[in-house]
């Protein structure tokens, strides 16, 4: 039987879904293992060996700046602490999924993709 890592890297991973991945800095030096949610289609991510990511943190400011989504229901996506969705996104091939954590709520994904749709035009 596949271990929850091995299982996460065969699965189609829909938009919303929270993984653990090793997110690259944005100066590409190194990495840090932190939660991320998928933001590439199903349809994507099944053509493709990669999907899009965008970082998420638990260090919040005292308000939201520009492209950055509160999580509103952390515990349900599987999250250990408040967190946000940082407007920072990456491609990363799917083999390096660590593992599935849980799935932004549906309120938690519309302001994600309205905050996609600001940030890209």
């Amino acid at each position: 039987m596949p271990s929850e890592a091995e299982a996460s890297n065969t699965e189609i991973l829909p938009f919303g879904t929270i993984v653990l991945v090793p997110f690259p800095f944005t100066n590409q030096a190194s990495s840090k293992q932190r939660p991320a949610v998928v933001i590439s289609a199903p349809a994507y991510n099944a053509a493709k060996p990669d999907i899009i990511l965008m970082a998420i943190t638990s260090q919040l400011r005292a308000s939201a700046t520009y492209g950055e989504v509160w999580i509103g229901r952390w515990q349900d996506a599987g999250l250990l602490k408040p967190s946000a969705i940082k407007p920072v996104i990456a491609t990363l091939e799917q083999n390096l999924i660590i593992r599935t954590l849980g799935t932004l709520g549906q309120d938690d994904q519309d302001a994600l993709h309205s905050a996609i749709a600001d940030m890209l035009g």
